[in-house]
């Protein structure tokens, strides 16, 4: 008898980009897929201090079992961690800690979500978010992002026509368009979240790896200075890109009712993050280790990133059009078809890999409404030295 699976997996498909890595397997391949930040910039001496340090002071409670809301010492510290970037009154019982920003993602699904609801989400965004919004049933409506983040002009006009559950928006350096929303967006944002009682998710994984100025500040931190928009705003980080993927530590940030219920949902699905990464990242951020690896994560990070932009400028010319990214980890690129040269990014991935590069294709990130011309390149876990061959493959491929 065949398994009768729930319905709603007919929603979903397999992640693109994990069925891509399956033809990574080909020797001397440059992968620009990824979308991991690179192991070599791992703080290791000062995450072993910190599970030394955790299993030295308090090993009971490192080991044992948690709340689920989260453990107390890291609460406390992501609040300060917060407040060091202008959300500053953020308190440690506002947060509950998650298995990566991703739960948090999951469990807004989990809570907010009816089958039939109607969510917006940018055009492109996050391949996990349109896949998981969906698992729950979510009609997702896409808003178009440009270089300065979503255009607001047309995300009202969607909110005043669909009324939708809520809006999630990565504002700064976005997966994959590395699109920063510009301080005059975010505040339209948050007014007319106010103007219509609309819920907006900010997911920021990436708002510390920026390589020059520093972004405008987060929806969560403005939200201070629109009467209103705090109660209408889930804000959800992530110690992932910035420390190690391996902790799986997150944060969620939410309105007090919002928040008890992904808290009882969390209870059934993990009863709690683990405690002992959370202890050990309660004690990194505790020693104050987290800056100097912030700079030399943005420094090398920062010339990967020019470099990259440099080469695809020199060797693809104007067969491809992109905003040079000012912060994250990808170049989102445009093919345009000049002198004849492909214009599908499918078809662009395919012929890469038979040059022995690889990328994601763009369609994968719309969920609905897909530029086909359109691909991510990661630069993250590259050197320069592979950067520059990477690109002149991409050039052949064309």
């Amino acid at each position: 008898m065949p398994l009768q699976f729930a319905d709603r997996l007919n929603n979903v498909e397999t992640s693109a980009i994990r069925e891509l890595f399956k033809l990574l397997g080909k020797p001397g391949i440059i992968s620009f897929a990824g979308g991991f930040p690179d192991s070599a910039m791992f703080d290791v001496e000062g995450i072993r201090e910190a599970s030394n340090a955790a299993l030295a002071q308090d090993p009971g409670a490192a080991l044992q079992y948690g709340a689920t809301e989260g453990f107390g010492p890291l609460r406390e510290q992501l609040a300060q961690f917060m407040a060091q970037k202008g959300a500053k009154d953020v308190e440690a019982d506002q947060l509950i800690v998650t298995t990566g920003s991703q739960q948090g993602l999951d469990l807004i699904g989990k809570t907010m979500i009816s089958p039939g609801d109607k969510v917006i989400v940018e055009g492109p965004t996050f391949l996990a978010t349109i896949q998981c919004f969906r698992l729950y049933g979510a009609e997702l409506i896409s808003a178009p992002v440009d270089g300065h983040g979503v255009k607001t002009d047309v995300l009202e006009k969607l909110i005043a026509e669909h009324k939708p559950k809520f809006v999630y928006l990565i504002p700064t350096f976005g997966n994959p368009s590395g699109a920063l929303m510009n301080f005059e967006r975010r505040m339209q944002v948050l007014e007319m979240a106010v103007k219509h009682q609309t819920l907006i998710v900010e997911d920021d994984p990436y708002g510390d790896l920026y390589f020059g100025e520093t972004p405008p500040p987060s929806l969560l931190t403005l939200s201070s200075t629109v009467p209103g928009s705090r109660e209408l705003l889930v804000h959800c980080g992530s110690l992932s890109k910035v420390l190690s993927p391996g902790l799986r530590v997150g944060w969620m940030v939410a309105p007090a009712e919002l928040l008890a219920r992904a808290t009882m949902c969390k209870q059934f699905s993990d009863a709690h993050t683990s405690t002992f990464a959370q202890a050990t990242a309660a004690q990194y951020l505790l020693a104050g280790r987290m800056p100097a690896t912030l700079d030399k994560v943005r420094a090398v990070y920062a010339q990967r990133a020019q470099t990259m932009g440099d080469a695809l400028r020199r060797e693809l010319g104007d067969a491809v059009e992109f905003v040079q990214p000012q912060g994250g980890l990808f170049v989102w690129a445009r093919l345009t078809g000049a002198g004849g040269k492909v214009n599908d990014g499918n078809a662009f991935a395919k012929r890469a890999i038979d040059n022995g590069v690889a990328f994601v294709p763009g369609i994968p990130f719309f969920c609905a409404n897909p530029d086909h011309a359109t691909f991510r390149l990661s630069f993250a876990t590259v050197g320069e030295d592979k950067i520059l061959e990477g690109i002149s493959r991409l050039a052949k491929a064309l």
